[in-house]
């Protein structure tokens, strides 16, 4: 058998094993990385090993599968369609691989693929798309090969346009993260890459807009005539119109939609407009910034919560609906947005409140962009640091231990 296999290529098939039954030997680190797809699959898994990885375990406790605790026996084999052989005892190994081989039963083996009756390949999925790499015995390879056409599938660099979704009016509400257009989502990235029309934020990953098709109306939300409309009533309506005439449109927004982006707002509107709105989740400035910067916004021994709010508003304004007495007193981290402007200010009134004035603090500005810069401080000199160092906006500030928890730039 192995003789005749390396005289022949694999021969590619595509199994459908929904509710038929898969046997499974072996627990380990392989099963683990295997088992989800035959899950997903279908396929009625029974798995025989005397133990389990805990992510395995938590697969069988969760009724996922039939583990039976035990060492692999002559007969276990029957009734199967398909076998993944794993264990790490070579002759239970050679001894199912014989039972598969005569019940015709196809046979993928861990320990000695020459031996097998089956590969398994590197495999990828993209909107409805299965992508199966076969490089012979390298699967280093396959993974790669099956990575790069993935990845461009999902970016669009790969057409695959007899596969392209119904065309639908409709609405994406994207979160395009924090700057760096390599941090947005693989959805939101492939939802770019089908629009008819992106409206975007000033502070959404602009690079992203330069990759599109020259078909594509992009459009600046900052430059939107109002008319008789207010700022955020002229996007929903340019939402709204541009759905309405059958395009598929994406709303590019910077962080996440729902983090001080008014995404709901526009999600109401497109509902009451009767418009099919799809809310993508995007990696928000709140974590991912100060992360760029060497910034935990939680650590052990150091801060067990954090707290985000907007600065926009000034603490004294009657508009402000933030409690700022109650965050003074909390012992985490805080993490300030849109609160250049009125640094001083919060600073000031958390120290009014009872923190401490040496309290760490760090503003980051454009972060995760190659323009990103760093300013430490203490709470006490925070706004008078943000002025002699001309920090403009976007930044995000950070108020907290965390602070100093990574080696920064001497603090001012």
């Amino acid at each position: 058998m192995a003789e005749h296999a390396a005289e022949h290529a694999a021969y590619p098939v595509g199994l459908r094993l929904s509710g038929r039954r898969v046997v499974v030997l072996g627990a380990g680190q392989v099963a683990q990385r295997r088992l989800p797809s035959l899950l997903a699959a279908g396929a009625d898994v029974l798995l025989i090993s005397p133990s389990a990885t805990p992510s395995v375990e938590a697969m069988a406790d969760a009724g996922e599968i039939r583990w039976e605790r035990r060492r692999y026996q002559d007969g276990d084999l029957a009734d199967a369609w398909y076998a993944l052989i794993s264990t790490d005892d070579p002759q239970a190994n050679a001894a199912a691989s014989q039972e598969a081989e005569d019940r015709r039963v196809w046979c993928v083996r861990s320990d000695d693929a020459e031996a097998a009756t089956a590969w398994t390949p590197a495999t990828g999925r993209s909107e409805g798309v299965t992508v199966a790499v076969l490089t012979g015995r390298d699967p280093r390879r396959s993974a790669a090969v099956r990575d790069a056409i993935v990845e461009g599938l999902r970016e669009g660099s790969i057409a695959a346009p007899h596969h392209r979704r119904p065309h639908t009016p409709g609405v994406a509400l994207v979160g395009g993260g924090p700057g760096d257009p390599d941090l947005i989502t693989v959805r939101g990235r492939r939802l770019l890459a089908e629009a008819d029309v992106v409206i975007a934020d000033r502070l959404g990953p602009r690079d992203l807009l330069a990759e599109l098709p020259p078909h594509v109306q992009v459009i600046d939300a900052a430059k939107i005539p109002y008319g008789r409309f207010m700022a955020q009533e002229a996007i929903n309506q340019a939402l709204i119109e541009h759905a309405k005439a059958g395009k598929a449109v994406v709303r590019l927004k910077g962080g996440d939609p729902f983090v001080f982006g008014r995404g709901m707002e526009e999600a109401q509107a497109l509902a009451e407009a009767g418009i099919p709105c799809t809310v993508v989740p995007g990696i928000s400035s709140t974590i991912s910034v100060p992360a760029a910067a060497g910034i935990p916004v939680t650590h052990r021994g150091v801060a067990h919560e954090f707290t985000v709010v907007s600065g926009h508003v000034a603490p004294d304004d009657e508009r402000s609906l933030v409690d700022w007495p109650s965050l003074a007193r909390l012992r985490g981290t805080l993490v300030v947005l849109m609160g250049v402007e009125n640094s001083g200010a919060i600073a000031a009134k958390l120290i009014e409140h009872g923190r401490a004035a040496d309290t760490p603090a760090a503003v980051i500005q454009e972060g995760t962009t190659a323009a990103q810069r760093r300013v430490d401080a203490t709470l006490a000199t925070l706004g008078e640091t943000v002025r002699a160092e001309g920090v403009r906006p976007p930044a995000v500030i950070v108020i907290g231990e965390v602070v100093t928890v990574a080696p920064a730039p001497t603090r001012r």
